[in-house]
């Protein structure tokens, strides 16, 4: 396929203080993906990156409202990171399954960009095999995707589409705007059809090397960080399991969600500050950024939960960047989603206490960083 360099230096650019050896998974990568790639290793021991799932799109109460978020009405200013999502692009829809507008998300990610901020990108793709949801786990799928197989030409169409959105990302001289890619997210569990026990771990590591190696060596997509992120694992083999090679990662991370009550706090520090370790080892081992690529508490029903949970699970933790998933408030009248407070909720006093805490960064101490330049 493609890749193949020297790694006997993995641990300097961790180690050896002021050294940094950047090697990005694409090796003609922009220059300001590079640059952010960079940056990122150097952000390590120096805070956090916080960031918001669909923040500039809509919020609870309110959408497309210019200006507004549900993260800077609550602390005062937005986001360092924003996470978007491309699920039903492969199908010409106008809007993603979440139901943002590609061409809205296109200026929300050229305004994240231009603020300084840094941009992430899941894929929930619909089922090739059965054209159902990605949560149809139907056998056999990534089997039929991969070359040879009888959906490899449409899963090859989609793709291109992929393609067509990333190059149409540029900033105001024309730059590509680099993005950090996640596909195929949370591969160790099994709700989606590319889950743990629908594929085998090398056919889900064919499918990831061919999907980077079409975008960049077919379509000449460079401007694309690659990001290898599980859900909740125990060990560094449970982890690595399903990992495509060094060649192919930039960013590893995993999500993670509290579930139930308060009276799991103390479980959610312990097992997140667990798996923040090992990230942290498998980060330095293989010279990668590691990130908290989604967590949360949904509705966040705890007064105090950022700085007496939260923070307590990323204390000492060296990670670049975290991402709480989306405030899609109301979606029925006996169900509500968030995971940020929005202005009056419980938390949102504490949350605000969280953002002004020295070790996480926001826009303002992200734009002074200027991570997409050297």
């Amino acid at each position: 396929m493609k890749k193949g360099i020297v790694c006997f230096f993995v641990f300097s650019a961790w180690l050896i203080p002021g050294l940094i050896i950047a090697q990005t998974a694409d090796k003609k990568a922009t220059k300001e993906t590079m640059n952010l790639l960079a940056n990122l290793h150097k952000q390590a021991g120096k805070g956090i990156l916080f960031g918001h799932q669909d923040d500039l799109a809509y919020g609870v109460g309110w959408k497309y409202e210019a200006g507004r978020s549900d993260v800077k009405e609550t602390t005062g200013q937005l986001p360092a990171v924003y996470g978007w999502e491309l699920g039903r692009i492969e199908m010409d829809a106008p809007v993603n399954l979440d139901g943002v507008p590609f061409d809205k998300m296109k200026q929300f990610i050229t305004t994240a960009y231009e603020s300084g901020s840094v941009v992430t990108i899941s894929w929930h793709l619909n089922n090739p095999l059965t054209g159902k949801t990605a949560w149809d786990p139907s056998p056999g799928t990534v089997e039929a995707i991969l070359p040879g197989g009888e959906k490899n030409e449409l899963y090859k169409t989609w793709l291109d589409k992929v393609a067509a959105f990333m190059l149409d990302l540029k900033g105001k001289k024309g730059e590509y705007i680099p993005v950090i890619f996640r596909p195929f997210h949370e591969l160790n569990g099994s709700w989606f059809w590319w889950g743990k026990n629908h594929c085998t771990p090398e056919q889900i590591k064919q499918l990831y090397r061919f999907t980077e190696t079409y975008l960049e060596e077919t379509k000449n997509v460079h401007n694309l960080l690659y990001a290898y992120n599980t859900d909740r694992f125990t060990t560094s083999e449970d982890y690595l399991e399903r990992y495509p090679g060094d060649d192919y990662v930039d960013v590893i991370g995993f999500d993670i969600y509290q579930k139930g009550d308060i009276l799991a706090n103390d479980k959610f520090i312990t097992e997140t500050d667990k798996s923040l370790s090992l990230i942290e080892k498998i980060a330095v081992f293989k010279n990668k950024i590691p990130a908290l690529t989604e967590f949360g508490y949904n509705t966040v029903p705890d007064a105090q939960w950022w700085t007496d949970v939260l923070a307590k699970a990323l204390k000492n933790h060296t990670i670049a960047y975290m991402l709480a998933w989306r405030n899609a408030g109301r979606k029925s009248k006996n169900e509500i989603e968030f995971y940020v407070p929005y202005r009056g909720q419980v938390s949102a006093a504490n949350f605000k206490k969280f953002s002004m805490m020295n070790t996480m960064i926001f826009e303002k101490k992200v734009a002074k960083k200027k991570l997409y330049s050297k």
